[in-house]
């Protein structure tokens, strides 16, 4: 058998298939390495975000045995939780080393200078860090303990000692010398205020300023006294940190007293605050003082707090939880945060969050009652008296103001008029409270890209569809390069331009950019209708596809026009000032860095992302379908829009959504052309804040590990979210898009 001379043979490009399979197979390992990469970052997100809705821990690290509990009247722990203090009824203060190596060992006892035997004693707001005693002669004697730290021998060493922030003479409350039975007091700057009960069921608020003599450099307190009109029984009593606000509980009644100024004391309102067939047992001040905590037998603890009314500010209830139902019932709360912990008679302790609404632990520590309790400074441990035994738990509830509920719905914060959704995470007092609603940064995400995108999209899709369809190839291979180029301008440089000359521009010229929205349209179908109607001896001397340049000169006259009428229309139409009119007839605010500004700056920014996809497609249309259709008698228009744009479709699309997809993740543009105010307002004239903004704002401020730390990881998760759902949806409709127009 003898082979063919005539067959062609083929010689195996060895090099050429190894190329082939190298380019394969890594280009697949690059796709596979970036879903590895979108997978690392997302569980990475999830691992810094996941500890803030983890529940609260309580751990017992040990406890002691006491001979004299009955007589400790207050305790205290120290910052590092290794010394705690309990003050007895007599003016002895004993120091305990709490540690767990050392547990109840007994460091020293410091007597307080009394001049009088003890009738009552009471404490300050927790971050002050008082406590006095109510003396027999009328007095109060205010006593501070405190830690002397060193370091003999490279050693941390605690030394316990007590100080008089008040200086060493008692203040007199009561100047007919009546023993004070109940009291509660507050030292703010340099006033000091006491309201105090006396043996002769007298209720006096008394108000003390310091002034030094010049003379001796002593202080010398200078008091001024008013008695309180209570009916019936007092209960307790309560004074904000501030001494601005003074409360008196007489059974199921609360007095509310208004003590900014001492010589004016008044009654602003009195509250029956008990539940319907209940009765109060506990009262307290949440930290910042601005709400108040009642607690009923019941079991329900309600926070009540000002707000503004028909008859001015008042206390109203806001929110209750439910608790366990026993007669008595003790309130306690942190230094700062808003967490409240309630200790009752059956010995159960439960901890609870106001604002996030949320019960974060509930369980027994003890078998008998709780006597006494006081969180510590940094609320990641507690004292506990109870059965006659020091106790020290251990907490673990660094994020107890992150909730659901907290972060995308409605929440009522203290001195709102009503509940809202608040990003506000950082403020100079101790008293804030941090906000964390991500509905408004979300919300502004939203706002800041539909704007972008109805600008952009219409002028980037019309010039696609031309450049790539009508255009001449010569004016195409100028038109197309130099847009894409624009894509390479930093976009911070755009957001400079944007606040720092386009909003003081649109501010000052606001009648010519809306001239220039309605007179550009208007302007263009005018000139393409002249431009029909000569003679066809002057259209054909503007060669095919080059009609665009004819546009230049209308588009400068129009927009030189629209600047030249303006300061005149806003004379004529608006006497002057278009801003005060917005303000005072249509009620709108006028933010100079607003949504127009971000839309046409972020538009410009996103215009060549869109405009490159879009024309790629258009022009990608094979030639056979566009001549086939026009062979078939089919107009240009026809078939643009019945064969070209069909088949384009899937690209197109693909275009819309990268450029949503990178208007929703734009940051420094935003950064720079708004106020930045989280508001939830779909006014074109105020600004927003975007997740993106709000992540390079904020995260170089926030501490490592702080609930607002994790919570810019949240948010840049959801923005994350955001970015996938927009990319998978507009795959997934390009991908029917291709199915339907794929046979044309």
């Amino acid at each position: 058998m003898t082979s063919n001379p005539n067959k062609p043979t083929f010689h195996t490009d060895r090099s050429r298939l190894f190329k082939d399979r190298f380019a394969k197979w890594g280009i697949s390992a690059g796709g596979v390495m970036v879903l590895v990469a979108l997978l690392l970052i997302f569980f990475y997100l999830l691992y810094v975000v996941q500890p803030i809705f983890e529940s609260a821990k309580v751990e017992t690290r040990n406890s002691v045995k006491l001979q004299n509990a009955s007589e400790v009247v207050g305790l205290g722990i120290e910052e590092q939780t290794e010394v705690a203090f309990l003050l007895g009824e007599k003016g002895n203060v004993d120091f305990y080393n709490v540690e767990k190596e050392q547990f109840g060992k007994k460091i020293t006892t410091l007597n307080t200078e009394l001049p009088s035997d003890v009738s009552s004693f009471a404490s300050s707001a927790p971050f002050q860090g008082q406590y006095a005693y109510g003396l027999e002669n009328g007095s109060v004697v205010v006593v501070a303990p405190k830690f002397l730290v060193t370091f003999p021998n490279n050693q941390r060493q605690l030394t316990p000692r007590l100080d008089y922030p008040l200086g060493d003479m008692a203040l007199e409350v009561d100047d007919q010398g009546a023993a004070i039975t109940k009291f509660a007091f507050s030292h703010y700057e340099d006033k000091t205020a006491v309201v105090a009960l006396t043996a002769d069921k007298r209720v006096l608020f008394s108000s003390f300023v310091g002034e030094e003599n010049m003379f001796t450099g002593e202080v010398e307190w200078v008091v001024e006294r008013t008695e309180l009109d209570i009916e019936g029984r007092v209960d307790e009593l309560l004074i904000s940190p501030d001494t601005t606000r003074t409360f008196v509980r007489s059974a199921n009644q609360i007095y509310v007293y208004d003590t900014r100024y001492p010589s004016e004391v008044e009654q602003i309102q009195l509250l029956a605050a008990n539940e319907e067939n209940a009765n109060l047992v506990s009262t307290q001040l949440l930290a910042g003082a601005n709400s108040l905590m009642l607690a009923n037998d019941n079991g329900e603890v309600s926070q009540w707090f000002e707000v503004n009314t028909e008859n001015g500010r008042e206390f109203q209830k806001i929110r209750a939880f439910e608790t366990s139902k026993q007669s008595k019932l003790n309130i306690f709360t942190e230094f700062y945060r808003r967490t409240f912990f309630t200790a009752g008679a059956n010995g159960e302790l439960g901890i609870y969050y106001t604002t996030s609404d949320a019960k974060l632990w509930q369980g027994k520590v003890s078998d008998g009652p709780i006597q006494n309790f006081a969180i510590s400074p940094r609320s990641n441990a507690a004292l506990i008296l109870a059965d006659d035994a020091l106790k020290v738990i251990e907490i673990h509830n660094e994020h107890p103001e992150v909730t659901w509920s907290a972060l995308w719905q409605e929440v009522w914060y203290e001195g709102y008029p009503e509940p809202g959704y608040i990003w506000q995470s950082t403020s100079a007092s101790d008293d804030f409270e941090s906000k964390f609603s991500l509905v408004p940064i979300s919300f502004g995400t939203i706002k800041a890209a539909m704007y972008a995108m109805l600008f952009a999209v219409p002028i980037a899709l019309s010039a696609a569809i031309y450049t790539a369809y009508f255009m001449s190839s010569e004016l195409r291979k100028v038109v197309k390069p130099t847009v894409e180029i624009m894509e390479a301008l930093p976009t911070v440089i755009l957001g400079f331009l944007a606040g720092l000359w386009l909003a003081p521009l649109i501010e000052e010229h606001l009648p010519a950019i809306v001239g220039l929205l309605v007179l550009l349209p208007i302007g263009i179908l005018l000139t393409a209708f002249g431009w029909n109607k000569l003679p066809a001896s002057i259209r054909h001397r503007i060669p095919e596809g080059s009609h665009s340049i004819l546009l230049i000169p209308v588009v400068i006259f129009i927009g030189w026009l629209s600047f030249a009428m303006s300061n005149s229309i806003e004379l004529w139409m608006f006497d002057g000032n278009v801003r005060q009119y917005l303000t005072n007839e249509l009620g709108m605010t006028f933010d100079q860095r607003n949504s127009l500004v971000v839309g046409i700056a972020m538009g410009f920014a996103v215009i060549p992302t869109i405009f490159s996809i879009a024309e790629d497609a258009v022009f990608s249309v094979p030639k056979h379908l566009s001549n086939g259709s026009l062979a078939l008698g089919a107009t240009q228009w026809q078939t643009l829009v019945r064969v070209v744009l069909l088949t384009a479709s899937p690209g197109i699309f693909s275009a819309v959504m990268m450029g949503l997809g990178r208007a929703v993740g734009e940051t420094m543009i935003v950064l720079m052309a708004t106020g930045n105010t989280p508001i939830m307002d779909w006014s074109i004239f105020q600004g927003m804040r975007t997740l993106a903004a709000n992540i390079a704002v904020e995260m170089p401020e926030s501490e490592v590990g702080s609930s607002h730390y994790r919570i810019l990881f949240l948010a840049a998760f959801v923005l994350f979210i955001f970015t996938f759902v927009f990319n998978t949806v507009a795959e997934f409709v390009r991908q029917q898009l291709r199915e339907k127009y794929s046979s044309m």
